[in-house]
């Protein structure tokens, strides 16, 4: 199966950097090519893949995907900070390796134009950033990932840590008013103002939870402790406590035979829920990451690899030897008030489209991969 895997992979990276294979849902749209966090999570995987299996061929593709988006004077294709979308901030953590790896200085410039959007980056009054200037006084927990990895690869490698408090302060928020201390999981969304038509008026939460939402949580405290400098002994140990928190939150709600999660986590059985890709291999990355650092116990290796051979036995098909992973959702979100379909309901998280081989999916489960990998 890993063969096959490997051979997979090579398929994906024939793709051309404007119109790549993975990303389904910009191709459907129609949509220029931009800096966006689909591929950003591709790059992240294949570099991290890279730097496991020394094989050149992926760091010759992310390179030469990267050189089509970042200019000699640090401009981005298709970037602007002041649209203030911290999706748009994801990509550019690969940035930090590039630079290390090959010392081209547009790789620096790009990576300080991206840091001014964190400067000013409209935050809500608790101090968290807004999920992106269309969604006012939002915070989504995916957001976490889009935006604070970087933010803390930045300040550890250029800024002797100077805001670790304020990325901390953003962390223990999300914690103190989107965790549901019943459920132990993490709501997707949370409007500050306590307005929006899928807020609840009381607590400002979104209706449900989310898998991929909370996988992206996941991810994001995980990758957070790996680029975090350990001298900060507190936070990183805040940290890694809420990481095993959020994974024994959901393995309550685990598939007993496929060890996968469903879309929407805590409704399990009920009609039109599905077990879900992108969500599951995330925490499989997670799960199999933390016990790798020793952030989390060594059993949750186990943990992870269950949930990645999991995935493998229901959603990875092979089809005359080309594989294809099924299982993905496309795209979810929560509103604006002109969308009111995306209304946070357990009706609107099944209703979205069910893909194969979308980077969503496919990121993490390359990027679990990898972790698979360096358990062998």
């Amino acid at each position: 199966m890993y063969k096959l895997i490997d051979d997979y992979i090579d398929k994906l990276i024939t793709s051309k950097p404007d119109l790549p294979l993975w990303n389904i849902e910009a191709i459907r749209s129609g949509k220029k090519p931009a800096w966006n966090y689909v591929d950003g999570c591709m790059m992240t995987s294949l570099l991290e893949l890279y730097k496991e299996t020394k094989e050149q061929k992926y760091f010759d593709f992310v390179k030469k995907f990267v050189d089509y988006y970042v200019f000699d004077d640090g401009t981005i294709r298709g970037y602007n900070p002041d649209k203030h979308s911290t999706d748009d901030i994801c990509e550019s953590r690969i940035l930090f390796d590039l630079y290390q790896m090959t010392g081209e200085e547009k790789y620096s410039k790009a990576i300080e134009l991206t840091y001014s959007q964190i400067k000013t980056q409209p935050r809500t009054k608790e101090g968290n950033f807004w999920h992106k200037a269309i969604y006012p006084n939002q915070v989504w927990l995916d957001g976490l990932y889009m935006a604070q990895p970087f933010y803390v690869r930045y300040e550890t490698i250029r800024n002797k840590m100077q805001n670790y408090n304020d990325i901390f302060n953003q962390i223990k928020n999300v914690r103190k008013y989107m965790f549901d201390e019943k459920k132990h999981l993490y709501y997707h969304g949370y409007d500050s103002e306590k307005k929006m038509f899928w807020a609840d008026p009381q607590t400002g939460l979104s209706k449900n939870f989310w898998l991929r939402s909370i996988g992206w949580f996941t991810v994001a405290l995980a990758d957070i402790c790996d680029y975090m400098d350990e001298q900060m002994y507190d936070e990183y140990h805040y940290t890694a406590s809420l990481l095993k928190e959020v994974i024994d939150g959901l393995l309550q709600y685990q598939d007993k035979e496929s060890k996968m999660f469903y879309q929407v986590p805590d409704q399990i059985g009920r009609e039109g829920n599905y077990l879900e890709t992108s969500g599951s291999v995330m925490i499989a990355y997670a799960a199999l990451k933390g016990a790798r650092l020793g952030i989390l116990p060594p059993r949750y290796k186990q943990i992870g690899l269950d949930i990645f051979n999991g995935v493998c036995k229901k959603y990875l098909s092979n089809k005359d030897g080309e594989l294809n992973l099924g299982g993905i959702c496309l795209v979810a979100g929560l509103g604006p008030d002109d969308n009111r379909r995306r209304d946070g309901s357990y009706e609107y998280y099944i209703s979205e489209p069910v893909v194969e081989n979308d980077a969503k999916g496919v990121g993490p489960f390359i990027m679990a991969y990898t972790e698979v990998k360096r358990t062998l």
